[in-house]
């Protein structure tokens, strides 16, 4: 994971280049997170599509998702390479030109997502390799200065902070001077998702971290969730899987009798 150039600093979370040997082929789990994904594959395209819908799979040189509540399955052969960027609802405005609900739930091009950017995966192929991530980032610094579009309002900023923390509904609208019902539209208008969707993703994400490094009933219990049962029925339905099963699969050789599924 590399540094952004301070000028994208508010709208990618982060940059990584990636290039990862994975032994053999297989499907890879893309889940639900509080920022829009943007990918850049090198080499081979992308084959990416949501779980369970098989009309969403396609093989691509550029992926835009906007935030959402289920999970992607990325299908290789045995080795990735490219960039991943992890975008703020701010990002989209800034770097797309649009309200990053106009992408919740959406696998996009750049040439649909931002048709000013739809040359960057020819240009990121043909770069040097110790380039790759300078032709990104000075893209990405030129689209800032393309697209005047407003920014959210910053009380919206301060709600999906709030809620992406875990803050409850009741208390960001309180903090924010708004009811929970007006609330629940700006909310919505910004990143395509209720305020209790970006609540629950801000909770499952927040357990992501901490998997593998503490018992389940653990993590369950400091990230808010009622107990481990509900931490696993949350899993299975953002991740198409349990705890367990994740850790198995993203680290085969890590043996830690703390993550274990349990009841549920």
């Amino acid at each position: 994971m590399a540094p952004v150039a301070p000028a994208l600093a508010p709208y990618v979370a982060s940059l990584t280049a990636y290039d990862v040997d994975l032994g053999a082929p297989g499907v890879h789990r893309g889940l639900p997170g509080t920022t829009l994904t943007f990918v850049l594959p090198v080499g081979e395209p992308l084959d990416v599509g949501w779980q369970g819908v098989p009309a969403s799979r396609a093989a691509r040189w550029s992926t835009v998702s906007g935030l959402h509540a289920h999970p992607a399955e990325i299908h290789h052969d045995g080795h990735q390479r490219g960039f991943q960027l992890a975008l703020t609802t701010a990002g989209a405005r800034a770097l797309f030109g649009l309200p990053a609900a106009e992408l919740s739930g959406e696998l996009l091009e750049l040439a649909e997502a931002a048709p000013l950017l739809r040359h960057l995966p020819e240009q990121l192929a043909e770069a040097p390799v110790e380039r790759r991530g300078m032709v990104v980032e000075r893209a990405l610094v030129a689209e800032l200065a393309r697209h005047g579009a407003p920014a959210a309002r910053r009380e919206v900023g301060r709600a999906l902070a709030g809620l992406t923390r875990g803050v409850s509904v009741q208390r960001v609208a309180d903090e924010v001077g708004y009811s929970r019902r007006h609330l629940s539209s700006l909310v919505r208008a910004e990143c395509g998702l209720t305020p209790k969707e970006v609540q629950r993703i801000g909770r499952f994400e927040a357990s992501r971290t901490m998997l593998g490094r503490a018992h389940l009933a653990g993590v369950a219990h400091a990230c808010g969730y009622a107990d481990q049962a509900h931490l696993t029925r949350e899993w299975v339905a953002l991740a198409g899987c349990t705890p367990t099963t994740w850790l198995r699969e993203e680290f085969p050789f890590l043996q830690d009798h703390r993550a274990e599924d349990g009841p549920g």
